[in-house]
Order: structure tokens, then C-alpha cells, then sequence
């Protein structure tokens, strides 16, 4: 026999740890990998139908207010039913006293607006004795005819491309209200569903980003969609008391922009009327409609918001209109709707659970220090009172030591 020692080796096969764990990983790489493909996969191919769900569930926490109050004398599906039957039966109702008034009116508004611009620019020329032409602007501006053709023409397709979205909205109604009230019915049992999946650590911030999601959420809708109602009916009678031309089409522009655009809407929203209004032969006309907007807006703001957004969201200004912005680039007009909510849930949830420091005078100090300009470049950095009572105390404290031993 051979001195040589016999070397082990494993049978075929067989991996050693470390090829185990590396194949794991791998795999686990892998795994990983084809799911995103697969979720990228499914949300680009059927976005439309995640943009359905989503819309729903927002539309279902807009609700949530009615339904809640109504559960406590029925059940929760005839409550949901009921809501959403009084929405269906009041648009129908306003669309049967004024559908077709009001497509009469927005017709001739649009077909006015060429004459709104000419009479604009009239006034300026007069006012300001300058002699403006449309060339002049367009040329000023860098804009040719053709440019003008190309543009009327993406108008047009604009307008072919609207109307067959309006066809298919129809199934996108009929399948947003679907979901809608499955959701809403079923809202608390989703919640716990939903929350017992997770462990307990993680149930307490889920079902507190749930909670104030609906609060948030349902509490401004819903109260953006009562004051838009109460603004819009307020406007529909003044301006037909007023006598102003397309005051129906008006007076939804003024409801709706004024509640839904954040911070700016009121002032975007009454400029239209008003410009009718200079524009209609009567310019005192005009400053009535100014004059009723303004008398408006302070009612509103004293009297009427304060009871309707008492539990609504409270966001800084710039973060709402950010939000919204940001909403709008993403999703349009329903992004633009649903981002000031969400950004208040967040909000929320960091006042929450972040972690709080509170900045000292000792900081500030330093800070000063570092940032106030030097008499002397070559002169050392003044010590800041605080360090040098520390090092004072220690001193002291050195000294002690030292006479003890």
C-alpha cells in the first residue's frame, strides 16, 4: 500500500455548502428578476384595468362618509346601493333639466371665443394706444400659418380622439361602478383580510396608513364635491340674474375649477366669467360678476367650508398644489384629483412615526460660528461659550484629581 494519504472527495453529484448556497442564491436572483418582468408585464399590459381599481377604491373612500352613516340603519350593501342611486338619480335629473341647454351653451361659448380674443385685443389697443394685430402677436410669439394649420389640424383629430373616448367611457362608467360597490361593500372585510396577512409588527402601520387614507381621502372629496355643487348652484343663479351669456357653462366652469385646483382655482375660475362679461357689449357687467365673486368667496370661506372641510385635509399650500401638479402629469385629471389627499396621508404618517431632534442652542452657536465671516483668515476659530465652559468644568475637574493623589 501506498504512504500517500488518500484525499475525501464527494460523491458526484452532491454540492459542498458553498455551491449549495450559491446555487440558492442564484435562484433566488432569478426568482426575483422574472417576478418584476411579470409585474412589469401585467401592469403595462393591463393598465387601464389598474387605473380601474384604483380609480374605485378612491371613489369607494369618497363614499365612505354617506355609507358609514347609512350602516347604522341598514346594511352595508343596501347603504352603498342607496348612495350611489341618489349620485346616478341626481346627475340624471340635472341632466334632463339642463343637458340640453347646456350643450347648446358650451357650443356657442367655443364658437365664441374667436370673438372674445378680437374684442380682448380691441379694448387693449384702445386702452393702451397701441395698434396690435393677430399676425403681430403670432410673429412676435414665433408662430407661423403653418404652424397655425398643423395645429388646427391636431385639433381635429383631438376632437375625433375625444369622441371615441366618450364611447368607450361608457364601459369604463360600467366598470368603475362595479368595482366601486363591491369595494365599499366589502371594505371592512377587505381591511382585516388584508391586515391578517401581515405580521403584528406590521399590521399597526398598515391598518393606521388605511385608516387615515380613508379619512383623508373621503373627507376631501366629499367636501370638494359639496362645496363644488353649492359654488356651481350659488353661480348658476347669479348669473342668470345677471343675465350673463352662457351662464350655465359658466357657472359649472366656476364650481368645479374653483373646488379642484388647489390655491389658484377661485382666481382661474371667476376670470372666465368675468372676461365674458367685459367682452358681452355691457362691460359693467363684467364687474358685477367680480363683484359676485368676490362677496362669494368670503361667505364661502367664513361660513360655508369651515362646516363642510371641518375633518378635510390640512396641507401647506405649495405641498397642495405640488401634489396636484404631480397627479396631473401622471394620472390627468383624475392624478390631479387625488394627488392633494394622498400627499396629506403621507404627511400624516411621518408626523406619525418619524423621529423627532430638536435643535439646540449649542448648534445653533457652532453653526453661526462656521458661517460668520473671519476678521483674521490666519486667526483660530473663537470657541464657541458653551465649549468652553465644558472645558472649563474639565479643567477643574483634572485639577481635583490631581491635588487628591
Amino acid at each position: 500500500m501506498s504512504d500517500s494519504t488518500a484525499v475525501a472527495t464527494a460523491p458526484e453529484g452532491i454540492l459542498d455548502p458553498g455551491q449549495r448556497g450559491q446555487r440558492r442564491r442564484t435562484l433566488a436572483v432569478v426568482g426575483v428578476l422574472l417576478g418584476v418582468a411579470v409585474l412589469g408585464f401585467v401592469l403595462w399590459r393591463g393598465s387601464s384595468m389598474v387605473f380601474y381599481v384604483v380609480m374605485s377604491w378612491f371613489v369607494a373612500l369618497a363614499m365612505e362618509p354617506a355609507v358609514a352613516r347609512l350602516t347604522r340603519w341598514m346594511p352595508r350593501a343596501a347603504a352603498t346601493a342607496t348612495v350611489m342611486l341618489s349620485l346616478l338619480l341626481g346627475i340624471g335629473a340635472f341632466l334632463w333639466l339642463f343637458g340640453s341647454l347646456l350643450v347648446d351653451q358650451l357650443t356657442a361659448l367655443v364658437t365664441a371665443v374667436p370673438g372674445i380674443a378680437s374684442d380682448v385685443l380691441e379694448q387693449v389697443n384702445r386702452a393702451t394706444g397701441s395698434e396690435y394685430t393677430y399676425d403681430n402677436l403670432l410673429e412676435q410669439a414665433g408662430i407661423s400659418p403653418s404652424d397655425l394649420s398643423g395645429y388646427a389640424q391636431n385639433v381635429a383629430f383631438g376632437v375625433l380622439g375625444f369622441l371615441t373616448a366618450l364611447l368607450g367611457a361608457f364601459f369604463g362608467i360600467f366598470v368603475v361602478a362595479f368595482f366601486v360597490f363591491y369595494i365599499s361593500v366589502g371594505m371592512p372585510r377587505l381591511r382585516l383580510w388584508l391586515a391578517g396577512r401581515m405580521s403584528p409588527r406590521v399590521q399597526v402601520p398598515f391598518l393606521t396608513a388605511w385608516d387615515l387614507a380613508k379619512v383623508k381621502v373621503g373627507n376631501y372629496i366629499a367636501a370638494r364635491v359639496v362645496l363644488a355643487a353649492v359654488n356651481a348652484a350659488a353661480s348658476s343663479v347669479a348669473f342668470f340674474l345677471l343675465d350673463l351669456p352662457y351662464w350655465l357653462a359658466l357657472a359649472l366652469w366656476t364650481g368645479l375649477v374653483a373646488q379642484f385646483i388647489p390655491n389658484i382655482g377661485t382666481y382661474v375660475s371667476i376670470a372666465l366669467p368675468v372676461l365674458v362679461g367685459l367682452t358681452s357689449g355691457d362691460p359693467w357687467l363684467g364687474l358685477w360678476v367680480l363683484v359676485y365673486g368676490i362677496a362669494y368667496q368670503q361667505v364661502e370661506n367664513l361660513t360655508i367650508e369651515p362646516r363642510i372641510s371641518a375633518k378635510a385635509v390640512d396641507v401647506h399650500p405649495a405641498v397642495s398644489f405640488g401634489a396636484a401638479l404631480l397627479g396631473a402629469q401622471l394620472f390627468g385629471l383624475s392624478g390631479a384629483l387625488m394627488g392633494v389627499p394622498l400627499a396629506a396621508t403621507i404627511m400624516a404618517m411621518l408626523e406619525i412615526y418619524q423621529r423627532r431632534h430638536e435643535v439646540s442652542a449649542e448648534t445653533e452657536e457652532r453653526v453661526a460660528a462656521l458661517v460668520a465671516p473671519r476678521v483674521d483668515p490666519e486667526a483660530e476659530e473663537p470657541e464657541l461659550p458653551a465649549l468652553a465652559e465644558a472645558r472649563a468644568a474639565r479643567h477643574e475637574a483634572d485639577g481635583a484629581d490631581d491635588r487628591e493623589r
